[in-house]
C-alpha cells in the first residue's frame, strides 16, 4: 500500500505527540518523588560532613529524618548575615545567583579566581545542635579544571576550625582532581584553623602546591597532577569564607 507524504507526516506527528505526551505525563508523575530523594541526598551530605555519622555510613531515610530534628537549615542574607524568615525549600541559591534580579556581580579578585561570577543574594546555612558535635555547614561551589565542583564545608560553631568537607559533584579528572572525592585526602582539613585573626576577616584555610611549604595551621596539600582543580579548591574556600560570602554570618554567629 503506497503512502501519499501527507499521510507519513501526519502519521510521524502523531507518533510523536503521544510519545510527548506520555513523556511529560512521566515527569509530572515522577517529580514529587525526584524532589524527595534529591533532599534526602542533600541531607545525607549535611550529616557526613558533620560528622555526625561515617561517611560511608547507608543512612536510611528513618535515620536521616531522626538527625535533623537536631539540624536547623536557615535562609540568611549574604550581605548582613542577618537570618531571613523564609522557609529553606523555597530558596536556590545557585538558580538565585543566575538572576541578575536576586543576586550581585562577585567581588573582582575572589570571583575570577574561584570562577563565579555572581553571588545570591541569600544562602542557605545548616546548624548542627547535637551535643559535643555543634558545627554549621555551609554549601559551597567553584571551578576546577573541567566543571563546577560543589560541595559542603563544615566549621565549628565559633569558626576556629573545620570539621568536614565533602565534594559531591563534579567532573573533574578522575585519578587527578577527581581525588578531591578521595576520603583521606579531606580527612586532612579536619581540624584546620579557618581564619587568621577576626572572624569573618582574612581566610587563612586553603590549599597550596602538593609538597610546596606550607602553613600546617591553616593549609592543606593539593592534589598530585591537579594543579588548576587544586587552585580552584583553594579559591572557593577564599570567596565563600570571605566578606561576599558567609563570612558577615559567621561573624554574627559568633
Amino acid at each position: 500500500m503506497d503512502f501519499s507524504n501527507k499521510y507519513v507526516m501526519g502519521f510521524a506527528f502523531a507518533i510523536c505527540m503521544v510519545c510527548a505526551g506520555l513523556v511529560s505525563s512521566l515527569a509530572v508523575a515522577l517529580k514529587p518523588k525526584q524532589d524527595f530523594n534529591q533532599e534526602l541526598y542533600e541531607r545525607r551530605q549535611v550529616i557526613r560532613v558533620s560528622g555526625i555519622a561515617d561517611k560511608n555510613a547507608a543512612l536510611p531515610p528513618e535515620e536521616v529524618d531522626e538527625l535533623f530534628k537536631s539540624i536547623e537549615g536557615k535562609v540568611i542574607d549574604r550581605k548582613t548575615g542577618e537570618y531571613v524568615d523564609i522557609p529553606v525549600a523555597d530558596v536556590d541559591p545557585i538558580r538565585m545567583a543566575k538572576d541578575p534580579e536576586m543576586s550581585e556581580a562577585s567581588p573582582k579578585k575572589a570571583g575570577k579566581a574561584a570562577q563565579v561570577s555572581r553571588l545570591p543574594d541569600q544562602l542557605v546555612v545548616y546548624e548542627v545542635g547535637i551535643e559535643g558535635k555543634e558545627c554549621v555547614v555551609m554549601p559551597i561551589y567553584g571551578k576546577g579544571l573541567w566543571s563546577t565542583m560543589y560541595g559542603y564545608l563544615a566549621v565549628k560553631r565559633d569558626s576556629s576550625e573545620v570539621v568536614g568537607i565533602i565534594y559531591y559533584q563534579h567532573g573533574e579528572t578522575p585519578g587527578l582532581g577527581g581525588e578531591i572525592d578521595n576520603q583521606k585526602w579531606q580527612a586532612a582539613w579536619v581540624g584546620k584553623n579557618v581564619y587568621r585573626g577576626a572572624v569573618g576577616g582574612m581566610v587563612g584555610l586553603g590549599v597550596v602546591k602538593k609538597n610546596a611549604p606550607r602553613d600546617e595551621a591553616f593549609e592543606v596539600d593539593g592534589l598530585s597532577g591537579a594543579t588548576i582543580t587544586t587552585k580552584g579548591v583553594d579559591a572557593t574556600m577564599k570567596l565563600w569564607l570571605g566578606p561576599a560570602g558567609y563570612g558577615p554570618y559567621l561573624e554574627k554567629l559568633n
